[in-house]
């Protein structure tokens, strides 16, 4: 038997398959599903596929008592199996089956049809399902049972029966960390048959009834003893996807129970325990998988339990698993220490070598007696599986502390504030904070959670410390915490004072990187914790008015193109505005300004990067594509009051900036020199005179949306007929371009006017399309600065020897900024027979000038 080769339909003939409580939940996620269906599609029907061993335990008629409801079908015949290794196949296999039978019999010719009269293949849908699903006990079918599901304390097993196959009148089904993989996995099969079904139809249907059932091959491996079952289990995790560590345990510790001698746990007992601990991975999964959104790691949560619960170690990553599998082994229970009769039940006395047991050993009448007992005694277990149990509720708590109902409102802030800061190697001493043992009171927990926030922003925000320092000594305090050994107050001046003594080092350090930061151009926007602070900021704003307008969200999402974190004053400086407020100042010192912190402003909502060089009445008011700041965040309400965007505002906001820091997290950067040295602002105040205003007309038209309105298709014109012929010519060229798989160039949406621009890998030019009155289309690069200009026109006769065309290098005028160079062609690009003549010639000469640019210029 163990050699021989079965298939699936010989596999469920008279098994009763069971996942035992020592098994993980379901664990298969997308990447293993797809593989699975990948397999089968891929498997020719005259071949077979090798599906791997399956492990089983035969059990007894005493072992499956507790099988309610089972017993008529064991009485047919049927055997009952333990599934040691396989169940996630054979789970696989069954939901697949499910839905594929669901599926047949939802199709429109099968609506009137009874389970008798439906086939795949030469088999109804009645005989398929009692094959491999469910059977119904016979003459009034009130009692079903399913062929393959798990015991019944399983949490996974009521979501299997009523979500999965979709028993009726299930009542109230948690979901866990594993339920949610069962759902996914159901939804994966449902739709990828129904795609099989309209690519191949019936005959698509039937070939996958057959592979499944047929051709999918199994190894059948049966084992007998129950210790070979426990160490198979372990042993097998390498296969398929690998179990983790907190899995590993609970069948170590499950074993273990089967370990001890009836003397020191007699049968009742042993259940009992196996209870506690089915009892305590229920708990810890359901907290696991709570919010189905964010599922937390279970291996996270295993060591942060460690660190609180036992003697918190850094030898290296996973000592933690090794500490536990090595406290809780069957070595821990042969080994026998001497206990005196008259001491506590688990009081052991220390031994450094195994104890001797052998017979001929004699007390004397005035010894204490002396009882030989297990090293690891099952109090043991079940106190470490309860703190499990309770402390996994407490941990979710400090991911989202919103679902607590304990927690005051203040304590959620301040917890959220820890999230979003990085709350790194506290969150094992933030969880025992908010337990019951910790005895807090939610005013010290509040200063607490304030005195770890601010060492957070002070140590590694500022500072930026190795992400380790001092973690020892707050693993351990998480210890002391969690056994009520010492206050939380005295952690928490201990945190403030640390804070106080690193104070002056935090600043400097944060200074010197500060320096580096404007050195490489970026200045404060490079600063990585920049929008936790802006959060900070604009969340004391709302305090004042009792409303938060910006999402956390919104920093943490990345969309292409999209910025949540503006420069008022706009890196790319192109419009009149912005050239004439800043005219005192060179290239240099405009960048500087650029990144200096007073011009930095959180949005309360997301704009695309082409509106960031709008000037500053256009960014104040609400325009298609943006929220103006004067109906947006706190910050932009209170920017959108100033008259007018300079360098004096950007200084004066620097520095209002900087006091809130040194307020906030109580440290200071110094007086008001100092601080103008870190805004890298000295040059304001060098007494130079300020040039006479640029003349409008002086400055070289650059594309902007002005006075444009959107349709009511979504698109932006000014209304005038030929705003509305280019509107049509961009839109037909994007689909043009999308239908070609060019959407690296149809990457904005188009509008009513005479270009359209791409960007490319750099920062101070970008490629544009322009079509012009004259029926002149026009390739170009439009580049942000002269030192752009420049450093490509010294590279002229390479790029134009690539792009294979010569380039018009002086079209604008010699005192623009902004230069164009343009390469065009004569063309009536507004007839409808030259418009694709069109659109192949703008994307050839798009091919030919970016790869000229990307080999010549590597900016």
């Amino acid at each position: 038997m163990a050699n021989e080769l079965h298939s699936l339909s010989i596999l469920f003939q008279n098994r009763l398959f069971r996942i035992p409580d020592y098994q993980r939940g379901y664990a298969w996620k997308r990447e293993q599903l797809a593989d699975f269906w990948d397999d089968l599609m891929n498997l020719q029907e005259d071949r077979y596929h090798y599906t791997g061993l399956l492990s089983l335990k035969p059990l007894s008629r005493k072992d499956v008592k507790s099988w309610d409801g089972d017993e008529w079908l064991l009485d047919s015949g049927f055997k009952p199996y333990h599934v040691v290794d396989g169940q996630q196949r054979l789970t696989t296999f069954s939901i697949l089956m499910f839905e594929l039978v669901s599926f047949v019999k939802k199709l429109p010719d099968n609506a009137e049809k009874s389970d008798e009269d439906i086939f795949i293949g030469f088999e109804s849908l009645r005989d398929i399902k009692s094959k491999y699903i469910l059977r119904k006990r016979p003459p009034q079918n009130l009692i079903t049972t399913y062929l393959f599901g798990y015991e019944t304390d399983n949490p996974s097993a009521d979501y299997l029966k009523y979500k999965v196959f979709e028993e009726p009148f299930g009542g109230t089904v948690f979901e866990t960390y594993y339920t949610k993989n069962l759902k996914f996995a159901k939804g994966f099969f449902a739709e990828n048959i129904d795609a099989l079904y309209q690519s191949e139809g019936t005959s698509g249907i039937e070939s996958l009834y057959r592979k499944l059932t047929l051709h999918l091959m199994f190894n059948l491996h049966e084992i007998e003893d129950d210790y070979d079952v426990f160490v198979a289990f372990e042993t097998m995790n390498n296969r398929g996807k690998r179990l983790t560590n907190l899995e590993l345990l609970k069948n170590r510790l499950i074993y273990l129970t089967t370990l001890f001698d009836e003397g020191q746990l007699d049968k009742r007992d042993k259940e009992q325990l196996r209870h506690d601990i089915n009892e305590a991975w229920k708990e810890v999964y359901y907290q696991l998988g709570r919010n189905q959104s964010a599922p937390l790691s279970d291996d996270e949560f295993l060591r942060h339990h460690w660190i609180m619960y036992f003697t918190y170690s850094r030898k290296k990553g996973d000592d933690y698993i090794k500490f536990l599998l090595s406290k809780f082994s069957a070595k821990s229970i042969f080994e026998k220490v001497a206990v005196a009769a008259q001491d506590e039940p688990d009081l052991l006395l220390s031994t450094d070598d195994n104890t001797s047991d052998d017979d001929d050993d004699v007390t004397t009448p005035d010894e204490p007696e002396v009882i030989i007992k297990s090293k690891l005694q099952p109090s043991e277990i079940s106190e470490y599986v309860n703190s499990l149990k309770e402390t996994a509720e407490y941990w979710y708590y400090t991911f989202f502390p919103e679902e607590s109902d304990t927690l005051t409102p203040d304590e959620k802030i301040w917890i959220g504030r820890l999230n979003r800061i990085g709350i790194g190697y506290f969150r094992p001493l933030v969880t025992a904070a908010i337990m019951p043992s910790s005895k807090a009171t939610a005013d010290e927990r509040i200063a607490f959670f304030s005195a770890v926030e601010r060492f957070i922003f002070l140590c590694f925000r500022l500072a930026s410390f190795q992400s380790s320092y001092a973690s020892s000594v707050y693993y351990s305090k998480a210890k002391s915490i969690y056994d009520g050994e010492i206050t939380l107050q005295s952690v928490t001046d201990e945190l403030n004072d640390r804070s106080d003594k690193n104070n002056n080092e935090a600043v400097l350090n944060f200074i010197a990187r500060n320096n580096r930061r404007f050195n490489s151009g970026d200045g404060f926007y490079a600063w990585r914790d920049l929008k936790y602070m802006l959060y900070e900021y604009e969340f004391s704003l709302g305090q004042q008015c009792k409303l938060q307008k910006v999402d956390w969200r919104l920093f943490t999402t990345v969309e292409k193109d999209k910025f949540s974190i503006e420069h008022i004053f706009p890196q790319t400086p192109t419009v009149w505005y912005w050239r004439n407020q800043f005219r005192q100042f060179n290239d240099a010192e405009k960048k500087t300004l650029t990144g200096s912190l007073g011009n930095l402003l959180p949005l309360s909502q997301s704009i695309n990067s082409s509106l960031q060089n709008d000037c500053f009445d256009d960014k104040k008011h609400s325009k298609p594509g943006r929220r103006g700041y004067e109906n947006g965040s706190h910050s932009e309400i209170e920017v959108s009051k100033e008259a007018d965007w300079d360098a004096q505002h950007i200084y004066d906001r620097g520095l209002m900036l900087l006091t809130f820091i040194e307020n906030r997290w109580n440290i200071s950067f110094g007086d008001d020199t100092q601080k103008t040295a870190i805004l890298h602002l000295d040059f304001l105040f060098d007494g130079r005179d300020v040039p006479l205003e640029i003349p409008e007309d002086e400055i070289p038209t650059v594309p902007t949306q002005k006075s444009s309105e959107q349709d009511a298709n979504g698109y932006f014109t000014d209304g005038s007929d030929l705003s509305q012929k280019q509107l049509s010519f961009w839109i037909g060229f994007v689909d043009y371009c999308n239908a070609i798989n060019r959407s690296d160039i149809a990457s904005r949406k188009p509008a009513g006017q005479n270009w359209y621009d791409v960007p490319v890998n750099a920062p101070d030019y970008h490629i544009s399309f322009t079509i012009t009155r004259g029926h002149t289309a026009r390739i170009l690069i439009y580049t942000y600065s002269i030192d752009a200009f420049k450093r490509l026109e010294q590279k002229k006769a390479e790029i134009e020897s690539l792009f294979g065309y010569a380039l018009d290098w002086h079209s604008s005028r010699s005192s623009s900024v902004q230069k164009r160079i343009i390469h065009s062609r004569d063309i009536d690009f507004f007839t409808t027979e030259k418009q694709t003549e069109c659109y192949d010639w703008f994307i050839d000469r798009f091919d030919k000038l970016k790869l000229a640019l990307d080999t010549c210029d590597a900016h």
